[in-house]
């Protein structure tokens, strides 16, 4: 069966059919799903049925995945092939989660900003999902930057900005509570304006979970410029949504995409297997003035 790399009608993603991933992939494959992620940032491959070490043996095409996932916890966190493999699940035994990020909604956000070295890709599979919600919401980055208006983007060129372990500027003290992992706090500091490595295209690089401030700023002023960013970046025009269905296996490029998680309850049941592959610290884009 030959690749079929169909876009979305979304301002991002693409669908990928005619590949089985619990398989090796050729060369020519690898090629064909490397450039349409390039291209679209964001690929959905339906009707999977892999397992860890399949997930982890595509996810290794495209890089190093780092050695552990530094929020991975709960009961049965430890039990996966790779160490980077992480449970996203609200899954309870005995009253104990069995793994990550569990129920309810979660802000926009790329993963691994609070790193030097942020994930360059990240890929998740679906196994169990709500029947209501939980949905991934993906945000197209390069079109966030690319129609942010000129008073912005000549206001903030050059400008850094501050990243934590999910206590953005705008997050409230539940959900910190909620995300929060004893003895880490991860934080570090990037450009608002990242150039794309591979692309060499502009995309911001800021989101609501993880930025707590602008550099060179007032505290006032960087709270005011920072909301009009967020407000920006997650105007509808810029979405993609996607309601998963078990066996998708979604994958997104962290560099160009901001991604969020719908609200959903803790009586709905949501597994999936998350890996990620290590990047590389983000360059300043080069100023358009």
């Amino acid at each position: 069966m030959r690749i079929e790399v169909k876009p979305l009608k979304a301002p991002l993603g693409a669908q990928v059919t005619g590949i089985n991933l619990s398989s090796s992939l050729t060369q020519d494959e690898f090629n064909v799903i490397h450039d349409a992620w390039l291209k679209y940032q964001v690929l959905i491959f339906p009707d999977q049925k892999i397992i860890d070490e399949d997930q982890v043996r595509f996810s290794r095409m495209f890089g190093t995945l780092p050695e552990k996932a530094v929020h991975s916890q709960g009961t049965k966190s430890g039990q996966q092939l790779h160490k980077s493999v992480m449970l996203v699940t609200n899954i309870r035994e005995d009253g104990k989660v069995i793994g990550s990020l569990p129920d309810g909604e979660m802000h926009f956000h790329t993963d691994g900003a609070y790193e030097r070295n942020p994930y360059r890709y990240t890929m998740l599979y679906a196994i169990e999902v709500p029947r209501a919600g939980g949905d991934t919401l993906f945000a197209n980055m390069y079109r966030a930057y690319e129609t942010l208006p000129n008073e912005l983007k000549q206001k903030l060129d050059g400008v850094e900005a501050e990243h934590g372990f999910y206590t953005g500027v705008d997050v409230s003290e539940k959900m910190k509570q909620a995300l929060r992992i004893d003895g880490y706090d991860g934080k570090a500091i990037h450009p608002v304006f990242i150039r794309h490595e591979e692309t060499g295209r502009t995309a911001l690089y800021v989101n609501r979970l993880q930025t707590r401030r602008l550099i060179g700023f007032e505290e006032t002023e960087s709270r005011k410029i920072l909301a009009r960013l967020f407000e920006h970046s997650e105007q509808t025009e810029m979405i993609y949504r996607h309601k998963w269905t078990p066996g998708d296996l979604v994958a997104w490029d962290n560099r160009c995409t901001n991604h969020a998680r719908t609200d959903f309850g803790p009586d709905e049941r949501r597994l999936l297997l998350r890996t990620t592959v290590q990047g590389v610290k983000p360059c300043a884009a080069v100023s358009a003035s």
